[in-house]
């Protein structure tokens, strides 16, 4: 192995190197939009010669980046029935906006990723791909946040998103500073602190342990550089943690189940209990109330997203049922049926990264379309069940009284 001193070692602070148990690890801290990112971690694979690169990839994201026509093997029929539609719509938000960070700079996103692969490959220096698979990553985070944290993230998500933010490399080469990022992870965990926890502190933990793994006595490690500073703390503390303990997905908790299935469970037996009390045509009455409160709302939402006339349809018919039980939601019904109606075109999921920073587009795209028609339908029969309830509940107690 190649012997540096610190001479040779004339690396920016965005380089930390740190000895534990007679092992070197020399982090880089990237912004994954920058060029100049992208230079430093082909520089210091060169000089320093590792036994191993780790990249803050999971094999997923790394399929991603190498595969140019990603888009064109989405099953989404396939997410759709997994109901992992939610997921896929903040992976893209995520991208997009990460996407749009880079094009004011001529680089794509993960450049610098890819880079550590590809000069790692020449030098023929093994490659261990570090973090937790992305799919987990997204789905514990969307099923750690509440209800309302969940809006809170996809509100501010879509404001960013249709923002035009304009990063210089200087601007970066300052974010890429300690004390910025230190105050910028405060902040995310006081804005969202459940999201902080799954995001960056959870994989701190799991690509520091990683990067213990991988084998020799010099590791360069490519991470973002909001993980430095937790890599590091976990590399030098020796941190252990069962691995495993993060890669499960939250279950839902028994009180949302209780809460899921009591709402059915309250409205039938309102229903049933104004059948017996005042006759059939009386529950007959509120059964119909219940459909119109729930189908229309849900249309309506349909059509708002120019869904297909049929997805319409089937959000008018659908919404009454997928409101009595916890297992399935509308959206996830008329998005399917979208998806089989008017499936997007190829060139539409080529373009999606860029169509989904434009408005108008969410419309004319036919897989942002799917994604409207998944959120409006659904928010309509959630409208719908709250007003379908509350005049059936309203209903029982006038005939009790």
């Amino acid at each position: 192995m190649k012997q540096l001193t610190p001479t040779t070692r004339n690396y920016p602070q965005d380089v930390t190197i740190i000895e534990v148990d007679g092992r070197e690890f020399i982090i880089i801290g990237t912004a994954h939009v920058s060029q100049e990112s992208a230079a430093l971690v082909r520089q210091v694979i060169s000089q320093e010669q590792p036994n191993c690169v780790c990249v803050e990839l999971d094999p997923q994201r790394y399929k991603t980046l190498i595969e140019k026509n990603k888009w064109e093997n989405l099953n989404l029929k396939e997410v759709i029935r997994r109901k992992q539609l939610t997921t896929l719509l903040v992976n893209l938000l995520l991208s997009a906006y990460q996407k749009k960070l880079g094009q004011g700079l001529g680089i794509l996103p993960g450049a610098e990723l890819l880079e550590a692969t590809k000069a790692a490959q020449e030098f023929d220096i093994p490659i261990a791909l570090c973090d937790r698979d992305v799919r987990i990553t997204l789905r514990r985070a969307w099923y750690s946040m509440s209800f309302w944290e969940k809006m809170k993230l996809l509100s501010s998500g879509l404001i960013g998103m249709f923002e035009s933010p304009e990063l210089s490399e200087e601007m970066l080469a300052e974010m890429r500073q300690t004390d910025v990022l230190s105050e910028m992870m405060k902040e995310l965990g006081q804005f969202l602190p459940v999201l902080k926890m799954v995001l960056i502190d959870e994989r701190d933990t799991y690509i520091a342990q990683k990067t213990r793994a991988a084998t020799g006595q010099r590791i360069v490690s490519v991470v973002g550089a909001g993980h430095v500073e937790g890599i590091c703390h976990a590399l030098r503390t020796r941190s252990e943690r069962d691995l495993s303990e993060v890669e499960e997905i939250p279950q839902t908790s028994f009180l949302w189940k209780v809460v899921g299935w009591g709402i059915p469970v309250i409205i039938l037996g309102a229903i049933a209990y104004i059948g017996y009390s005042q006759g059939l045509n009386a529950a007959g009455e509120n059964v119909i109330l219940w459909v119109l409160a729930n189908g229309i709302p849900s249309a309506i939402g349909t059509a708002l997203a120019l869904g297909h006339p049929i997805t319409i349809l089937t959000a008018f018919v659908a919404a009454p049922l997928t409101s009595l039980t916890p297992v399935i939601g509308a959206g996830y019904v008329t998005a399917f049926v979208q998806v089989y109606l008017q499936p997007p075109k190829i060139k539409e999921l080529q373009s999606v990264g860029e169509d989904i920073n434009h408005v108008k587009k969410w419309w004319q795209n036919r897989l942002l379309r799917v994604f409207l028609v998944f959120i409006l339908s659904g928010l309509g029969s959630l409208i719908g069940t709250y007003v379908g309830a509350y005049g059936i509940l309203s209903n029982m107690v006038g005939v009790g009284g």
